[in-house]
């Protein structure tokens, strides 16, 4: 067994023995996946309130936070499962909070640079948060005429990931580029779920 396996294994063991905690608790999904919101609004408060003397703390912090609201966003729907209370409406409510928990952090960052006086930085993060939403859109769009559209990177996951290392490095300055990496990845996805959809869509019947 390589170190890799054996960590993704505890870390497996691990996120299972929360749900199972959480599971007994009875709690509601749709409770742990608005408190994903909540923490995430925390670090988004944190983003905001960083300056040049702070800013390397401030955004570390902010990385932790995203990493404790990475936490809720992975177990809601594994604690639904656990206690048979997956719905049609826990589903729609997940898509929701997940679109207002990546712009809420966009709008920390975008308080942050607009604070520190750096106009590009302020129009970057505006085009990343404009994006990020429309890679959800294009997918939910397109599912809603072609049945499924999972193609292209950019995925929410991808993007907390590199929010979160950009935050925690923030101090060698790896937010930038991570934005960049961000506003790129984001736009070529979008291109391709619209290429993609165009592809499956040349055969069907205009709608009604």
């Amino acid at each position: 067994m390589t170190w890799t396996s054996a960590f993704g294994r505890a870390c497996g063991w691990l996120l299972d023995r929360i749900v199972h905690g959480l599971a007994l608790t009875r709690i509601s999904p749709n409770v742990l996946t608005f408190l994903g919101l909540v923490i995430n609004i925390a670090a988004a408060f944190l983003f905001g309130h960083a300056n040049a003397a702070n800013g390397d703390r401030m955004f570390f912090l902010a990385g932790v936070v995203i990493f404790g609201a990475g936490i809720f966003d992975m177990v809601d729907g594994r604690v639904a499962r656990r206690i048979n209370k997956v719905t049609v409406f826990g589903s729609f409510f997940d898509s929701v909070i997940d679109r207002y928990s990546d712009v809420v952090l966009f709008f920390g960052l975008l308080v942050y640079y607009g604070r520190i006086n750096r106009f590009r930085y302020v129009v970057l993060v505006a085009f990343v948060m404009i994006t990020s939403l429309m890679v959800s859109y294009t997918r939910a769009r397109a599912e809603a005429l072609i049945g499924q559209c999972k193609v292209g990177f950019m995925e929410r996951p991808e993007r907390i990931v590199l929010i979160l290392l950009g935050a925690i490095f923030n101090h060698w300055g790896v937010m930038a580029p991570v934005l960049w990496i961000l506003a790129v990845l984001s736009t070529i996805t979008v291109a391709h779920r619209i290429v993609y959809t165009y592809q499956n869509t040349k055969h069907l019947a205009p709608l009604s």
